[in-house]
Formats: structure tokens, C-alpha cells, sequence
């Protein structure tokens, strides 16, 4: 990745450092595109500490180069206010041009969320379109995460 802080913001936002990490795939009724979900659990502190790493990386990292299942891109990030969850949260998206074939631009959002020990990305994929991740879900899931670490 071309800017060291999208890859600490990517990284973070996929578990990266976590001692155990699960993926959950979406599939929402009446939508051809996908979500997801990635729980990654961290010992203790850990999580805390990766969050405070990409706080400044988000706040620095506008846009990145790669190479995908599509051959090289460059993806722009866009912050957005983040819901008010957990012990802490960032919510932003990551837009990648995928040429006229496609029809419009992969925009992906992405919302993190620190609870205690664990770090909850939540994501929504759309082509041509901007979704989010249902809010509902975002709260129940992390009310689980926090209701499961209390002694």
C-alpha cells in the first residue's frame, strides 16, 4: 500500500495484531451487495492501544494505491461522523473508481468500534450506490461484545 498510515488504518480495521479474529459475511435481502463483519479480540490493553493508532492514521490517510483482483487502483478515503457506540468508534469510506464497464465507483463503508478487549469492524459494500450498515445491528452486536467481557 502507497501511505503507511491507510495501511494502519486498513490493518486495524481487518483485526491485524489481534490474538483471535473472526470474518462474517452479509447477505441482505433484495441487495446484490454484501457486508461484513470482523470481531478481533486483543489481550489486554492491546485493543485500546490499536485504537489509539488509528485514530491518527484515519485523520492522515485521504487516499492510497494498491494492486486488487482488478489490477492497480487508487481509493480515496472519506471520514464520516461515527455512531455512538462502544467505548469508541470511527466510521469512514473507501471509494475506488472501477472504470465506465462498471458503471460507477466500489464505496465501501467502513464503521469501527472499540468494546474493551475487542475491535468490531462493520462493512457495506455498494457499486454506483452508497449504503450503510444498519445502525440497529452496529448497537446490538456491540451491547453483545460489551455485555460478554463483564466479570
Amino acid at each position: 500500500m502507497s501511505d503507511p498510515a491507510c495501511q494502519t488504518m486498513i490493518g486495524t480495521s481487518s483485526g491485524q495484531g489481534a490474538s483471535a479474529r473472526i470474518f462474517q459475511i452479509f447477505n441482505w435481502k433484495g441487495d446484490i451487495w454484501g457486508g461484513g463483519s470482523t470481531l478481533a479480540s486483543y489481550e489486554d490493553g492491546k485493543a485500546k492501544d490499536a485504537f489509539a493508532e488509528l485514530k491518527p492514521a484515519l485523520a492522515s490517510c485521504r487516499s492510497f494505491e494498491g494492486v486488487g483482483y482488478v489490477g492497480k487502483f487508487k481509493a480515496t478515503v472519506v471520514v464520516e461522523d461515527a455512531q455512538q457506540v462502544g467505548d469508541e468508534a470511527v466510521s469512514f469510506r473507501v471509494i475506488t473508481p472501477m472504470g465506465p464497464e462498471f458503471r460507477g465507483d466500489r464505496n465501501e463503508q467502513y464503521i469501527v468500534v472499540r468494546a474493551g478487549n475487542t475491535i468490531a469492524t462493520f462493512t457495506m459494500l455498494n457499486v454506483a450506490g452508497s449504503s450503510s450498515f444498519p445502525a440497529e445491528l452496529v448497537s446490538r452486536q456491540v451491547d453483545r461484545l460489551r455485555n460478554a467481557q463483564r466479570p
